[in-house]
């Protein structure tokens, strides 16, 4: 997947630039959904007993408090090196589907590369699969990876394809997803739903990153959005229900409020401050 160049990483999370020789200015989309809160906390406890409980190296640590200790924090790191190594897998597949678009385009890609890539690492079935919807749908792209801005709101992102299927034109975003015991792609969150609709509302789109150049965006009138779901058994495209755009807009549009909030209270300084007792109260303890 290219990375965006006018995308940075800030204290304030991911936000765009208009250029690459200008500040940011507005944060992304997946940074502004990100305020939404996260109940992770089962699942986060989960992934700790679980490697805690498969750690080869258990048996010899008992009776060893510090080998013990050893296997507690190798635990504790646990859901964090599942969402690293799950995050670096959807770049391998996301960068496939991405040359796949570009091939199909005629200009200049690294197909071989990137499908070897996912083969050594023992993941090569998401390409097989994300290979057999492309030729079932007949997708025929128009835009990999484009980058959109909205002024009016004030945010930015990359939609990962615009792209025709059957004479509609679609804005496509992937999640690269694990496999249930029944062998089905596991389900997509409903929030990918705001993702794509504050795609459908962008206003611009970007033309030339060095310039800072964009033209209006093309593509909001009446797409289909399309979530597709890539696993390695499977691929399962979903439409965003259109009776239902309107409420994720607003709640998207609140959530680009409340990131706004959380911006002023970090640049608006420490919030706690240490404070000496009384003057007079130390005279008389004296």
């Amino acid at each position: 997947m290219t990375d965006p160049l006018l995308a940075h990483a800030t204290e304030y999370g991911r936000m765009y630039a208009r250029s690459t020789s200008e500040q940011f200015a507005v944060p992304s989309i997946t940074n502004v959904i990100g305020q939404q809160p996260h109940g992770l906390d089962g699942w986060f406890g989960y992934m700790g007993a679980s490697s805690l409980a498969k750690d080869p190296l258990l048996a010899d640590s008992l009776g060893s408090p510090a080998k013990i200790r050893q296997a507690v924090n190798r635990a504790a790191k646990a859901a964090e090196t599942y969402r690293d190594d799950a995050a670096r897998r959807g770049d391998r597949v996301h960068n496939y589907c991405e040359q796949v678009a570009l091939r199909a385009l005629g200009r200049p890609h690294t197909m071989k590369e990137t499908r070897e890539a996912l083969a050594a690492n023992g993941e090569e079935s998401f390409a097989v699969r994300f290979d057999e919807w492309w030729e079932l749908f007949k997708v025929e792209p128009i835009a990999p990876e484009i980058t959109v801005w909205n002024s009016t709101v004030g945010y930015a992102g990359t939609l990962d394809l615009v792209a025709r299927i059957n004479g509609r034109v679609c804005l496509i975003d992937y999640k690269t997803k694990g496999t249930t015991r029944d062998g089905q792609v596991k389900p997509l969150d409903d929030k990918v739903v705001m993702q794509l609709v504050a795609g459908m509302k962008a206003e611009e789109s970007l033309l030339d990153a060095q310039a800072g150049t964009w033209e209006p965006w093309q593509h909001g009138d009446d797409p289909i959005l399309l979530a597709v779901a890539i696993g390695e058994t499977e691929v399962r495209p979903v439409r965003a229900n259109p009776e239902v755009l309107k409420h994720h807009w607003w709640k998207f549009c609140a959530l680009r409020r409340v990131w706004e909030l959380n911006a002023d209270t970090v640049s608006a300084g420490t919030a706690l401050l240490t404070i000496a007792p009384p003057a007079l109260a130390h005279a008389r303890t004296g």
